[in-house]
């Protein structure tokens, strides 16, 4: 099942070199323009370079949002990603959407969308035996980027 991200997700679990678990949960994850500005792919970052690879393999996908005037509604009370994300979960009817931010999330809810954020994919993770500790990984998390 392919799912829409938000830019914080696919940031987090790069800088800890876990941003395999998206490709295994999904398979597809496309983004939003926005966010892929956001991810700063061209920069020297920690993690960069893991997400230069998923879109070099194509499971990171860039997508163009089409419902413009529903993003800019959105950003009213959203960042630009987060806006740009629920709306290309919506052009592309992917009815999964990753996101951490609790506002982001009860808007995608409110519009038919099921989303999950950073715990809920450790939380599988865990269950599939793909990670060891959520403890250890989110205590990474932090370490790395608050």
């Amino acid at each position: 099942m392919p799912a829409v991200s938000d830019t914080s997700p696919i940031l987090g679990l790069s800088a800890i070199g876990l941003l395999n678990l998206l490709k295994s949960q999904f398979e597809t994850v496309f983004i939003p323009q926005a966010v892929l500005d956001e991810l700063k792919v061209e920069t020297n970052f920690r993690g960069t370079s893991v997400i230069q690879e998923a879109l070099k393999d194509g499971w990171l996908e860039p997508h163009q949002v089409q419902n413009k005037p529903l993003a800019q509604a959105l950003s009213l009370e959203l960042d630009k990603g987060e806006s740009e994300a629920i709306a290309l979960a919506v052009d592309l009817k992917i009815e999964m959407l990753v996101m951490d931010e609790s506002i982001g999330r009860e808007r995608a809810r409110a519009m038919g969308l099921q989303t999950v954020g950073v715990l809920g994919i450790l939380l599988n993770a865990k269950k599939h035996k793909q990670i060891k500790s959520i403890k250890k990984v989110m205590e990474s998390l932090k370490q790395e980027v608050g």
